[in-house]
């Protein structure tokens, strides 16, 4: 996905830098340039975030209240949490589309301004033109980049072949299935190169088997040059199966961070498989004894702890 040769995968980085190593998840050391952003700051650093929003009568409902996180590039962090906590808030203020009330966002140690230029973000719902063709649909997220008809045609074609796709370019939405709308919708974020991805529930509305064949297209896709990943989700098995760290987030009003694990689990996985591993029900247990807390608050059920 990124530029080959250079440091740090980005266009415009200076091949001849001295390079050094850092780790992420599951021990793989990832070469970055020396002189890069990326070797000292992380991906996204969120520092005390607070947002709030506002109500009738002028009352205020703070969301989330003083959040600390930092992804380091390369990472792949999976957000979990009761419904409504703010998992998806803290997304947006990652993506620039909130202004945190309190608190700062940095972007590879910069101050976020605006809107997050490095990041793509994918939605649960689709973002789909039903007018444009798949082919279409993913080569128009180059037209910001000044990206030529027939050079943005070539690009998107590739890239429907690389999720699976080569079959289908001139199909329209509603043609596709739901597990191949998100292909196209997948394909249309990763062509523009973003060095940070931002998925709220991507695969939500997805049946199960297609949800797994739709997480191990993921993992192949962000094995092959990694990102930073900013995942939320409410399936904590889906987590545990795609990320390198997990983060537990308490139910609101006010919904703060209260746990990050570290999955331990090698790669490359496949998320059925890896479901049968040891490793994985400890991870599970482990997340779970302190998610569920959260989720009885949320839903008001003391017998959910049994």
């Amino acid at each position: 996905m990124g530029a080959p040769g250079l440091p740090d995968g980005r266009p415009g980085a200076n091949p001849a830098a001295a390079t050094a190593t850092r780790r992420v998840g599951d021990g793989t050391e990832l070469a970055t340039g020396e002189t890069g952003d990326s070797l000292r700051a992380p991906a996204v650093s969120l520092s005390g975030v607070t947002i709030a929003f506002p109500l009738k009568g002028g009352a205020t409902y703070v969301a989330v209240e003083g959040a600390d996180l930092a992804v380091a590039a390369g990472e792949f962090v999976a957000i979990v949490g009761p419904t409504g906590c703010g998992k998806s808030t803290l997304l947006n203020a990652s993506a620039g589309l909130l202004e945190p009330r309190g608190g700062s966002v940095r972007i590879f140690g910069a101050p976020l301004a605006g809107l997050n230029r490095r990041a793509g973000y994918l939605f649960q719902a689709d973002a789909l033109m039903p007018w444009k063709s798949a082919l279409d649909n993913v080569a128009v997220a180059l037209e910001p980049k000044g990206v030529g008809r027939r050079d943005a045609e070539g690009q998107g074609r590739r890239w429907l072949e690389r999720v699976g796709l080569k079959a289908f370019v001139t199909s329209y939405p509603h043609m596709l299935s739901g597990g191949q709308r998100k292909r196209v919708a997948l394909a249309q974020m990763l062509i523009r190169d973003p060095e940070i991805l931002l998925m709220d529930e991507p695969f939500g509305p997805l049946d199960a088997q297609t949800r797994q064949i739709m997480g191990n297209l993921l993992l192949k896709l962000w094995a092959q040059d990694r990102k930073a990943v900013l995942f939320v989700t409410h399936d904590l098995e889906e987590a545990i199966a795609l990320a390198d760290r997990v983060v537990v987030m308490s139910a609101g009003p006010a919904a703060r961070i209260i746990g990050q694990y570290p999955v331990s689990l090698s790669r490359p996985r496949d998320t059925a498989d890896i479901r049968l591993d040891p490793e994985f029900h400890r991870i599970h247990r482990e997340i779970w004894a302190q998610l569920r807390v959260e989720v009885q608050k949320t839903y008001g059920d003391s017998d959910m702890a049994g």
